[in-house]
């Protein structure tokens, strides 16, 4: 299997560059992989897919303002930081530009000087372990001097920071957001459970390597990178008592789906609460365990996203309904339009 094979033409200007202000305006391109068919739809008649007895599972995972803009005190030189995890305490893994520069010991002053950063460890590809030191909640600092790190295909920035997160985001701690959840509004969310579905929350904490393109030929010798995943024995609980009265499990996004799968795999086709890191790589030759449905937005041609909805919907077929959606001018990729298949 090839990157190659997951390839198609994309117009630049369809790469949306904002989310849409009415979140559930979206086109909504409605495919069904038994009948082979494809409907052009909007997001809020996504309500008409759903069943009574079904489960709409969403990521709450919340998008930090991680991109920080600095100075090192004793020559004013400018430094970038991107806060990817936090290891332990005040210490962080990020990406620091310009790395070189930047050696163990070296501290990097940011907004005031209220929040300063040490860096106690150099990792490579520009890594680095940072110390923070700062008065008061380190959420609360990151929130007034940080910025939200955006794909490296948008070039334009929102003043109003919620549009980029989905409105049930509540759990602090990803590198980008979950943008298959973007489409819901609170209002779509209440009809969709009084319709009978249930609405559960997981959380996976998004990681930049979602934005890497593949860049091996061979499918197979890709890496993929980690993310932290979270699901509540609750949650667990929910979800199986659905799948044993015959309801279907909806997943919202890439991210949901990776996260069931992972759980669904390591307890033998049932879901328990777990935790832990998931590096799992979902592509054509996969046997999906969990989940039943799903919504996602449009991906980047060669992508491990294309190629996890082409496990689902079949290569060909997908190709098929990217090739519709460039020729029907859907809105691409985080900000984009979004389809759902069954």
């Amino acid at each position: 299997m090839n990157t190659a094979d997951f390839d198609f033409d994309l117009p630049e200007e369809l790469i949306a560059q904002v989310p849409l202000e009415k979140r559930d305006s979206s086109k909504l391109l409605i495919l069904d992989r038994e009948k082979h068919s494809m409907v052009d739809s909007h997001f809020d008649h996504i309500i008409d897919q759903l069943h009574p007895g079904d489960a709409l599972v969403m990521n709450n995972t919340r998008v930090l303002p991680a991109r920080l803009y600095g100075y090192k005190p004793e020559t004013n030189g400018h430094v970038e930081l991107l806060l990817l995890k936090n290891t332990q305490g005040d210490q962080w893994e990020v990406l620091a530009k310009p790395a070189k520069r930047l050696k163990v010991g070296t501290t990097v002053a940011f907004g005031d000087g209220r929040l300063t950063a040490t860096i106690v460890e150099e990792l490579e590809h520009g890594g680095r372990i940072v110390e923070f030191t700062y008065d008061g909640i380190f959420l609360e600092v990151l929130e007034s001097l940080g910025e939200m790190p955006l794909p490296p295909y948008i070039h334009e920035k929102l003043e109003d920071r919620e549009r980029y997160q989905t409105v049930y985001a509540k759990e602090n701690g990803s590198a980008a957001a979950p943008t298959a959840g973007l489409h819901f509004t609170q209002e779509l969310l209440e009809k969709i459970e009084a319709k009978g579905v249930k609405l559960v929350y997981l959380t996976l904490h998004v990681g930049l390597g979602t934005f890497r393109p593949v860049s091996v030929q061979n499918v197979d010798e890709h890496e993929m990178h980690s993310e932290f995943y979270n699901l509540t024995a609750e949650a667990a609980q929910t979800l199986n008592q659905v799948k044993e009265n015959g309801g279907r499990i909806v997943a919202v996004g890439t991210t949901s789906i990776r996260t069931l799968e992972t759980i669904g795999n390591k307890f033998d086709g049932r879901l328990e609460a777990d935790s832990g890191w998931t590096n799992i790589f979902i592509k054509p030759g996969y046997t999906f365990r969990i989940v039943d449905a799903f919504s996602t937005n449009f991906h980047l041609p060669k992508s491990t996203l294309v190629m996890l909805v082409s496990a689902f919907a079949g290569r060909e077929f997908t190709l098929e309904a990217y090739k519709h959606a460039v020729e029907e001018r859907y809105r691409f990729f985080s900000f984009g339009d979004a389809m759902f298949i069954q």
